[in-house]
């Protein structure tokens, strides 16, 4: 590695694809220096944008507004009959970083059953978190699966075809983590055929996705430009982010996000 001198790098993103390697890792370990990302800045709008999106879904507010934009009719009766509560549900986190661990906080006054797959198995308050090796059974018993996983070699199209038909039937998916984790002609397939009742896809492979790409007409299926990390005064959060770290780095003192 160049630059002998570097001892700390942090990126401006939650994500570090390009860094998720294990000869990165041990190339900043044998010279002793850190590596930190931004996760902080973005956990909060990410978990209230799947947050968003789940209330919108539980309460048809996407149908009501289509339906405003078309022939103005009064289904009240359907659209009641469809609407449901997010109170007391189940909902599957893949991935338990700092979204994840923001998002579950958010729903605890909804009382919800909350699982959360990740590899590091330690207790967490209010979320039952368990081994990939439980993940048929989660995904068997949820009501909203959603998807904060990273980019790397071992998540690439990690919700696939046989994932996806584990999944309990009209369940619903949501995407706030990367789209190259998910198979995308397996989840068109599964709302095709109702396996899913609902996709809510912040991100997808490729980006910006094409005007003609099947997702877009897909049933029940809603797609944001990748803006659920952001706020509008997200320039100002990562500098404050970086400063502070600045300041904790001169101390010796520990660093947010440390990712190495």
């Amino acid at each position: 590695m160049e630059a002998p001198d570097l001892r700390w790098v942090e990126v401006s993103s939650a994500g570090y694809t390009r860094y998720d390697t294990e000869e990165f890792r041990q190339a900043f370990r044998a010279r002793g220096a850190v590596f930190t990302n931004a996760s902080q800045v973005y956990a909060d709008a990410c978990a209230e944008h799947a947050l968003a999106m789940m209330l919108a879904d539980a309460r048809q507010l996407l149908p009501s507004y289509g339906t405003q934009l078309a022939d103005r009719g009064w289904p009240q009766p359907e659209r009641r009959a469809k609407s449901r509560l997010l109170t007391g549900s189940t909902v599957a986190l893949l991935g338990f970083g700092a979204i994840g661990r923001r998002l579950a906080q958010l729903l605890a006054p909804f009382g919800v059953r909350i699982y959360a797959v990740r590899r590091q198995i330690r207790s967490e308050p209010g979320v039952h978190v368990v081994p990939e090796e439980r993940l048929t059974q989660v995904l068997s018993e949820a009501d909203h699966v959603v998807n904060v996983l990273p980019e790397n070699e071992e998540t690439l199209r990690y919700v696939n075809a046989r994932r996806i038909a584990c999944m309990r039937h009209g369940a619903r998916f949501y995407n706030v983590g990367r789209g190259a984790t998910v198979d995308q002609d397996a989840l068109l397939e599964a709302l095709e055929s109702g396996r899913i009742g609902a996709a809510y896809l912040d991100v997808t492979s490729p980006e910006p996705l094409p005007p003609g790409h099947p997702l877009w007409i897909a049933p029940n299926c809603y797609i944001t430009p990748h803006t659920a990390g952001g706020r509008r005064d997200e320039g100002i959060q990562l500098v404050r982010h970086f400063l502070a770290n600045l300041r904790a780095f001169e101390k010796g003192e520990p660093l947010a996000d440390r990712v190495v």
